[in-house]
């Protein structure tokens, strides 16, 4: 399958992804993953998006276009790839459009997780996450709280909440999105590709996007 997942911060849109590539063997490709894949391989294109990166600047678009480009022609997209956080933007969603059709790739479809905002909003204070660079487990302190309060199950490190999961912060995040990737919703309806499913628990997403599929 080849998706893009679109939905606001904590949607579930990385869930989403990990349930999905258990399905068929579609890789999970996160724009933020690849940019520290990127960084930590220590390319010439990591070592740009590094110095950007450190001055607290965005990665411009024709450089994450060009990481994509690399990234969906590597062996492990053959089978297909889910799209987890990118494109963000109209721009980017065009050169994505144009980036595919050159590759000879066609979407299945973009699905829209629809989650009500105080939903989102309670998800996301209540995140937890291992302060270990190597681990990063996620945890949530009503549904999934580690079994020691403040320690990472896996590595011992400990858990802390991020500072961009502060209820100002994730406000702030949601204003953005609204502005800024919300309008993909449009571009894609347009493209005849989107699928919108009410993503109150992932295993409904995934039921929803195997029937839409036929899987």
């Amino acid at each position: 399958m080849k998706l893009i997942l679109l939905g606001a911060p904590g949607a579930g849109k990385g869930t989403v992804a990990k349930l999905l590539t258990e399905l068929d063997g579609s890789v999970q490709i996160s724009t933020g993953d690849i940019l520290r894949g990127a960084v930590n391989a220590g390319s010439d294109l990591g070592k740009q998006i590094e110095s950007i990166m450190k001055a607290g600047d965005l990665v411009p678009d024709q450089l994450i276009m060009d990481i994509m480009e690399e990234r969906l022609q590597q062996p492990d997209c053959e089978k297909g790839f889910l799209l987890d956080g990118f494109p963000r933007t109209i721009p980017q969603a065009e050169a994505l459009k144009e980036l595919l059709e050159r590759l000879g790739i066609e979407l299945d479809m973009a699905v829209n997780l629809q989650v009500p905002r105080e939903v989102i909003l309670d998800r996301l204070t209540t995140r937890r996450t291992c302060s270990n660079p190597e681990c990063q487990a996620i945890y949530n302190v009503k549904s999934n709280p580690p079994k020691v309060e403040g320690v990472c199950d896996k590595c011992g490190s400990p858990v802390i909440q991020r500072d961009d999961e502060t209820v100002e912060a994730i406000s702030h995040r949601l204003e953005t999105y609204n502005e800024k990737t919300a309008p993909l919703i449009g571009f894609y309806e347009k493209e005849g590709l989107l699928t919108n499913v009410d993503a109150t628990s992932s295993q409904v997403v995934v039921d929803a996007i195997k029937e839409k599929l036929g899987l």
